[in-house]
């Protein structure tokens, strides 16, 4: 049996510092939670980003959805029939264009998802309490950091969304 191969850092003669380990584990895990999330709601990646669109920033017109996802209007159309069938969603109309429609999540779906979310986002804010507020503003001046050293690196949301 081979030796394992040392991680890629050590190859290169650097090796993450554990924060830096701990970054990218925490990444992993939020896409792990993510994908459970999905399940949970029995949408696939790209209905749960629709979701949770329409749970941030309310009802939504199809064609923004798309521009939002990076998806064509024709495969946004198919996720809302998709997410309409399970109950997600319902199409109303627009309240000052008639000839449009809005999506607009259910309350049943919204009260479930947020049933998954929150605990999840309260666990996380109640870590907060173990710090003081000079130890709080550090950890939001690091985060705050690694964002934007994470953003330099990323390409336009509208030409690298990742359709899923």
């Amino acid at each position: 049996m081979d030796a394992p191969l040392p991680p890629a850092g050590a190859a290169a003669g650097m090796m993450p510092r554990r924060p830096t380990i701990l970054l990218r584990e925490l990444i992993q895990t939020s896409a792990d939670f993510e994908a459970a999330f999905g399940e949970a709601l029995s949408v696939n990646a790209t209905d749960l980003d629709a979701m949770e669109h329409l749970l941030q920033e309310g009802p939504l017109g199809p064609s923004e959805l798309a521009r939002r996802l990076g998806i064509t209007t024709a495969a946004m159309t198919t996720a809302v029939d998709r997410l309409v069938d399970l109950g997600h969603v319902t199409r109303e109309p627009h309240p000052s264009d008639r000839r449009a429609v809005r999506v607009v999540p259910t309350d049943s779906s919204r009260a479930k998802a947020m049933s998954i979310l929150m605990p999840m986002v309260r666990g996380l804010d109640a870590e907060l309490d173990h710090f003081d507020e000079d130890e709080q503003r550090i950890i939001t001046e690091y985060l705050e950091r690694i964002l934007t050293a994470y953003r330099a690196h990323t390409p336009e949301p509208s030409r690298a969304r990742r359709v899923r």
